[in-house]
């Protein structure tokens, strides 16, 4: 995402700080799973310890660490090779034509691979099977840069010189794409004119539905029924349902928009949310609807979840309003022991917070269509950390506590429309960027990535705290009750959890970071961004930010999470200088490792131009493209051992 979103802080409470639990937790406890002794420990006393001893040495993972630094390349493990398999531009309708950086159209681009690809969602072919060779991948695109996609532009000047023309290839640079893969001899290809391909974009008819559908807030010129919406905005990660649907997340969607928002009856919903007059896209110079002033309520119909069936082409993609309005990334899904389905997400901004949604239906494995809707119905939560060790879901309920008509919540929609607001009179904890959630599939744990939050002050921590000015970020680790893997209780009120590991350089005191013992200087990490399991149970960590704040290049991290290999990472991959590493998702037999390679060249000063790289493609007449990676073993096996 942009600089100016990952600076933003639009919480106005008081409510303690996470770095204020987690130092009181710390001073009364210590720290739990860092050190190998603490791993020990953490094996000991807590349900993350799994029977199954670990192979040799301190860690299960046998790859050689790539070397830290910066450059215009992508670097992977040796004995892994890194095929580039769709770039921004690339074919993926079977009418588009080639890709033309010096002739972009409108038409062509919504036929096209998209820009910024972020989450990438694996779907084996046929529905319902494991097939690890040939799938649907379904990738969403989060924002676009005008500099670095048109010739002329800098980063100072693009609001002016952008055209009409320039804005419709914008808009179709947004949403999704839906490619089919095949892996034949060990290498990855697009199928051409497969019936599934697909794009959404930005003015993509879709559905509104659950509490807030039809709601006056919701209503527009446009659409006078608050139920149809145009396009999907900053899709930011995303997940994958029990019954084979896509889930994305839209985020940062306030930056679309220009107009006065203190002008507006939203105007407290659009400054909890960031807003501000001035906009960073030229949308509006054409499309009346992303100005607030002419449209007060189209910015009510984004930060939603959007779910849609990759299966099918025809069908119309749904804004899922049960499970609340933020700035969404990621959508985690676990089936719970009792049937229920509970979607995780994190609200990525300083000092916001991390929610949890439980469906009131159960999943039903036998009848896809009978779970068409379940995501409309249910319980949204907030999550609120206690120095005990104790993690408190709070339900966001119309009528309950202060979410009442004296607050300005009227109904459950107005609660899910202003989702924030009403986690705030909740007392929520504020976290540092909530990022990706994932569950492992072995112990059952949730793992939230923290990504950084350098606006913590120390007027706002207790003398302990290690953490103020928070660039590197963290990683939290959260244990359902009820035992390991399946028998995790997801939908339980309460859950234990820990400090999994603090980002930054060992080598620098300032940082205070923790790691496992046998950490190398390879092998620290910092801005923790998105993240995935393995069939294994070990977690792999992609970062944003890092090149600023650590001044090495993003890229991903593996650990396991429990033994002597707890929290020691290992760096898998590192990207060119610029880029923001996105998507890790492994197919079924863990034998391919996709991940997204965002805005590489986005460094200071870089244009389409005069680019910081010309990744990946490296010709003159091509600038640096975003673009999905397949990472495979040579010579066969899984990824990682």
């Amino acid at each position: 995402m942009m600089s100016d979103d990952n600076d933003m802080v639009s919480n106005p409470t008081n409510t303690p700080v996470f770095a204020d639990v987690l130092a009181e937790r710390l001073s009364r406890r210590g720290f739990i799973g860092i050190a190998a002794a603490g791993a020990a420990t953490a094996m000991a006393t807590s349900p993350l310890a799994i029977s199954e001893a670990l192979a040799n040495g301190p860690t299960t993972l046998s790859f050689k660490e790539v070397k830290q630094g910066v450059d215009e390349k992508l670097h992977v493990a040796e004995g892994y090779d890194a095929q580039v398999l769709i770039r921004w531009g690339d074919k993926v309708m079977p009418d588009a034509p080639a890709f033309d950086p010096a002739k972009q159209t409108a038409a062509a681009q919504a036929q096209q691979f998209g820009y910024n690809n972020d989450f990438i969602g694996y779907f084996p072919l046929p529905f319902g099977t494991k097939n690890s060779d040939s799938g649907l991948l379904v990738v969403n695109h989060e924002y676009t840069i005008p500099f670095l996609m048109f010739a002329g532009m800098t980063e100072k000047t693009y609001l002016e010189q952008e055209t009409p023309e320039h804005i419709e290839i914008e808009l179709a640079a947004h949403g999704a794409s839906v490619v089919e893969v095949r892996k034949r001899d060990g290498r990855w290809s697009v199928v051409d004119k497969s019936r599934f391909a697909r794009r959404l974009t930005a003015t993509s008819p879709m559905r509104i539905s659950g509490p807030a559908a039809g709601h006056d807030r919701l209503k527009t010129k446009a659409d006078l029924t608050g139920t149809r919406v145009l396009g999907t905005l900053n899709n930011c990660a995303g997940g994958k349902t029990p019954w084979g649907t896509v889930l994305t997340a839209e985020e940062n969607f306030n930056g679309y928009f220009s107009g006065d928002p203190a002008k507006t009856k939203e105007a407290k919903n659009y400054a909890r949310l960031g807003f501000a007059a001035k906009s960073r896209y030229a949308f509006s110079k054409t499309h009346a609807r992303f100005n607030v002033e002419s449209e007060p309520n189209e910015p009510n119909r984004f930060g939603w979840i959007v779910e849609f069936d990759p299966y099918d082409p025809n069908s119309v993609p749904v804004k899922r309003t049960a499970l609340g309005r933020f700035k969404h990334e990621g959508a985690t899904c676990v089936v719970n022991k009792d049937g229920r389905v509970v979607v995780y997400s994190g609200d990525d901004e300083r000092f916001d917070y991390l929610y949890r949604f439980v469906t009131a239906g159960k999943f039903d494995p036998i009848n896809r269509e009978a779970n068409r809707d379940l995501l409309d119905s249910g319980t949204l939560y907030v999550a609120k950390f206690s120095a005990d060790g104790t993690l408190a879901w709070l339900p966001l309920i119309f009528g309950a506590q202060w979410l009442t008509p004296d607050q300005g919540f009227n109904s459950q929609a107005d609660i899910m429309i202003e989702t924030r607001r009403a986690a705030d009179l909740l007392g929520a904890t504020p976290m540092d960027r909530p990022e990706d959630v994932e569950t492992n599939p072995v112990n059952g744990g949730v793992y939230l990535a923290l990504t950084n939050n350098t606006s913590r002050k120390s007027d706002r921590l207790d003398k302990v705290n290690p953490r103020a000015d928070n660039k590197h970020g963290h990683i939290v680790e959260m244990l359902p009750p009820g035992g390991m893997g399946k028998d995790a209780d997801h939908t339980a009120t309460t859950y234990t959890w820990n400090i999994l590991l603090l980002a930054g350089d060992p080598a620098n005191k300032a940082d205070a970071p923790k790691y496992a013992a046998g950490t190398t200087e390879n092998g620290w990490l910092s801005c923790p961004d998105n993240v995935a399991f393995d069939s294994k149970g070990r977690l792999w960590i992609s970062t944003d930010g890092a090149q600023n704040a650590a001044k090495i290049a993003d890229g991903i991290w593996a650990c396991d999470v429990v033994g002597t290999g707890r929290a020691l990472t290992k760096r898998f991959l590192r990207l060119p200088t610029g880029a923001e590493m996105c998507g890790p998702e492994f197919t079924p037999d863990d034998r391919t490792f996709f991940v997204a390679v965002q805005h590489p060249a986005e460094d200071e000063g870089s244009s389409y131009d005069k680019p910081s790289t010309r990744w990946p493609d490296f010709k003159a007449n091509m600038p640096p493209r975003p673009a999905v990676v397949a990472i495979t073993k040579r010579g066969g096996g899984t990824v990682g051992s």
